[in-house]
């Protein structure tokens, strides 16, 4: 049977996070009651005129940047004509075959070596309003009763990212995105999160023969809420189109939606292209034409970007550790922080995340103390501590006032009498099952409350257990 290559391009909306919508003075923003940020021009009434968002436009430079793209030393908004009931207009301002930022290529770091993915182009648009399908399957226009059309969201401003079909499997695509959305976050110029859909991901799949460099049909795949769904997305269309192509079938260009529960695809119409949307430029606007002062002041405001930061923190750590540190902004806190680096990493991505503790409210002082102390208080004062190390005025020093118990001839009649109490347990134990150290060891720290060494409780069984 043959083997398929994935060949995946991926479509990024990134909404901008300007006070003002794109194109008027209405407030810009998320959770709003429906339909209170509207006003003539985001509504299309006759005779309203648009009028550029200087900030967006500015934002969409600082993001180009980050990109490695080109600045564009003119660009064209252009009317992208389609009907839709969250398109007042009937059209949407967007921006065609002159976009701001184009022709970059954005380095992803990996365990071997950096992919390169390139950046065809990012364009400024302004955002459609929110469709809401009231009775449908998990809120899509399939078998819903009505929809309900929400403008609040319509006309504020929105970054399109186009990437090149470079990315060859879900991995790599999920890989790209989590480092794409910690580099806009990091710039500024928004929050970029999939839940408020102020990020969204549509990725175009097809597959070929692996060692061709042909590109065959492809497919959009929409409708995918986080990371994992969209790898999930992928991974699905892939194994349909393989299916396809070896039972002698042909791919049909079209667009599906994904379906979390079921893991199934459904088909929503043919793709569309350029020419379905009938674009001329926007009569009444003219060209975007950014100054040099403008196009170097964005560069200059970049921080360092995530993927170097990778780099540079895969040299004292490993690739994995780096990786996640980065890509879950906290990297900052694990840099501040005092002590043995991987100790402060492990406990930075591990007990910090777990406990669910924003590293922007943890003082790195206090947490190096705790990351110090770990082997030498209880488990238990280590993880309440953890718990509240985000806390304001937070200190270590009560949590490090609590010594563990290691002194052996105090934990020695404790260990016996469990041992004693459990003869099922230590007869299996003496028969090969050695993974019932750990139950010994539970026990002995539920009956101290948490405050025995464990690896001296540990080694205490062992020997008694020979």
């Amino acid at each position: 049977m043959a083997e398929w290559q994935p060949v995946i391009g991926l479509e990024i909306h990134v909404q901008l996070k300007t006070r003002t919508k794109m194109f008027c003075a209405c407030e810009s923003g998320y959770g709003a009651e429906p339909n209170r940020r509207t006003c003539p021009v985001c509504l299309a009434h006759p005779g309203a005129l648009p009028v550029p968002n200087g900030r967006a436009i500015e934002w969409t430079v600082k993001l180009g940047h980050a990109l490695g793209c080109r600045i564009a030393d003119r660009a064209v908004f252009a009317r992208k004509n389609y009907f839709y009931p969250d398109l007042p207009k009937g059209y949407q301002i967007s921006q065609y075959d002159q976009p701001l930022c184009l022709d970059g290529e954005f380095l992803v770091p990996g365990p071997e070596s950096d992919a390169r993915v390139g950046i065809v182009r990012a364009h400024l648009e302004e955002d459609a309003a929110k469709t809401i399908h009231v009775g449908g399957h998990g809120g899509r226009i399939g078998g819903a009763a009505h929809s309900n059309v929400d403008f609040n969201r319509g006309g504020t401003p929105l970054v399109e990212i186009v990437t090149q079909p470079d990315l060859h499997s879900a991995e790599d695509a999920v890989r790209f995105l989590r480092l794409l959305r910690q580099t806009i976050v990091e710039t500024g110029i928004s929050d970029a999160e999939m839940e408020k859909g102020t990020l969204r991901v549509d990725a175009n799949v097809s597959v070929r023969p692996a060692g061709s460099d042909e590109l065959r049909t492809r497919t959009e795949i929409k409708n995918m809420n986080s990371f994992t769904h969209i790898g999930r997305g992928i991974e699905a269309e892939v194994a349909r189109q393989t299916e396809v192509w070896e039972s002698g079938g042909e791919v049909v260009q079209q667009t599906y939606d994904f379906h979390v529960d079921t893991g199934t695809l459904t088909a929503r119409r043919s793709k569309e292209e350029a020419e379905d949307y009938r674009y001329f430029p926007e009569p009444d606007l003219v060209p975007v034409e950014p100054t040099a002062e403008l196009v170097e002041r964005m560069r200059a405001e970049l921080p360092e970007l995530p993927g170097a930061r990778i780099r540079r923190l895969e040299a004292e750590l490993d690739f994995a550790l780096a990786e996640g540190l980065v890509t879950n902004g906290r990297d900052a806190l694990y840099e501040a922080t005092p002590g043995e680096r991987r100790a402060v990493a492990n406990v930075v991505m591990n007990q910090l995340a777990g406990a669910g503790v924003d590293p922007a409210s943890v003082d790195p002082a206090e947490l190096g103390k705790l990351v110090e102390a770990r082997e030498r208080i209880p488990r238990k004062a280590f993880d309440e501590a953890i718990a509240h190390a985000g806390d304001p005025g937070f200190s270590a020093d009560p949590y490090l006032a609590q010594e563990t118990v290691s002194d052996v001839a105090e934990l020695e009649p404790l260990v016996d009498r469990i041992l004693a109490a459990n003869p099922g347990q230590v007869e299996q134990y003496r028969g090969g099952k050695q993974g019932l150290l750990g139950f010994f060891v539970g026990q002995v720290m539920k009956e101290t409350g948490g405050s025995a060494d464990a690896k001296v409780v540990s080694e205490l069984v062992r020997a008694k257990l020979g």
